[in-house]
């Protein structure tokens, strides 16, 4: 950074630029969080990042936040063609280590993508929280009634947990599985259900307002998302932040199914007997209407 190697003709002292760097660093966090927020990450006050603001040339913060703001905007609004330019344009975001069959570009395109999974999987374990994993899967056993809510990319990923969590408990359900309106389906919902949402950076506006929404009413919101700056994660108890980093022309979903398949197999350990009793019924439902076929 030419601020850092004293080349921009402006000098800040050695905190306020690794405040700067922090701030650099995140800068879908710095777009969307309050500035108390922020000084709170930072552990500095508010007035900190002011006077690091006009310093750099801003009226203030707000001036400051903005071009972080517009420069998220920009970044999301061609986020998909942004995306498969990079994979026609033959750049790889990411090192490829081990691929198999080398000189085969067709293997080494999926085996780039299975590396970069493998990178975002194990990224996610690293910050996974067992206080936030206990408490959403005790939720998900116990509460009354669990509806979960994701669209466009995410409805796939929204009908593969609802499936899950279907063979081992009952009253769980798309949360506009018939169609008639998010407000509807909270609307069959009380205090103590629990809704699960998910989406990602471009986020889908009407899922962070259902979410919002369902925290007010008083319903257990769990996030399944990919940073702090989501707006699904203020109105949930419980966030999980899965990042989706790849060369793919859309948002990686490996990484997403991986950790639903823990969840669930947390849930089903939870429920104990009671998910082997849910799953024997459902082998007993499956011979009956011959489903399977050997």
């Amino acid at each position: 950074m030419r601020i850092g190697r004293a080349e921009a003709g402006l000098s800040l002292g050695s905190k306020a630029h690794a405040v700067l760097a922090w701030l650099l660093e995140r800068p879908e966090e710095v777009a969307v969080r309050t500035i108390t927020d922020l000084a709170t990450a930072l552990d500095v006050n508010a007035s900190t990042l002011t006077r690091l603001s006009t310093k750099l040339g801003y009226t203030g913060f707000a001036d400051f936040q903005n071009v972080f703001r517009d420069s998220l905007a920009q970044r999301h609004r061609h986020f998909y063609t942004h995306q498969a330019e990079r994979l026609v344009s033959g750049q790889k975001t990411g090192a490829l280590a081990g691929a198999d069959a080398a000189g085969s570009p067709e293997v080494d395109v999926v085996a780039q993508l299975a590396h970069e999974s493998i990178g975002n999987v194990e990224t996610f374990l690293a910050r996974l929280s067992p206080v936030d994993l206990r408490g959403a899967s005790t939720l998900l056993a116990d509460a009354p009634r669990v509806r979960v809510h994701g669209l466009r990319q995410f409805s796939a990923l929204a009908s593969f947990l609802c499936y899950g969590l279907g063979m081992i408990r009952t009253d769980v359900a798309l949360l506009d599985a018939q169609g008639l309106g998010v407000a509807e389906g909270l609307a069959q919902l009380q205090p103590g259900d629990v809704v699960v949402v998910t989406s990602v950076a471009p986020y889908t506006r009407s899922v962070a307002e259902a979410a919002a929404a369902a925290a007010e009413a008083g319903m257990t919101v769990i996030a399944i998302t990919d940073t702090l700056a989501s707006p699904l994660v203020p109105p949930a108890r419980h966030a999980f932040l899965i990042p989706h980093d790849s060369s793919f022309f859309s948002n990686s979903m490996g990484a997403y199914l991986i950790f639903c398949e823990g969840l669930l197999n947390l849930v089903a350990t939870h429920l104990g007997k009671r998910s082997l009793e849910a799953l024997s019924r459902r082998e007993r439902l499956i011979s009956a209407l011959g489903i399977e076929r050997d």
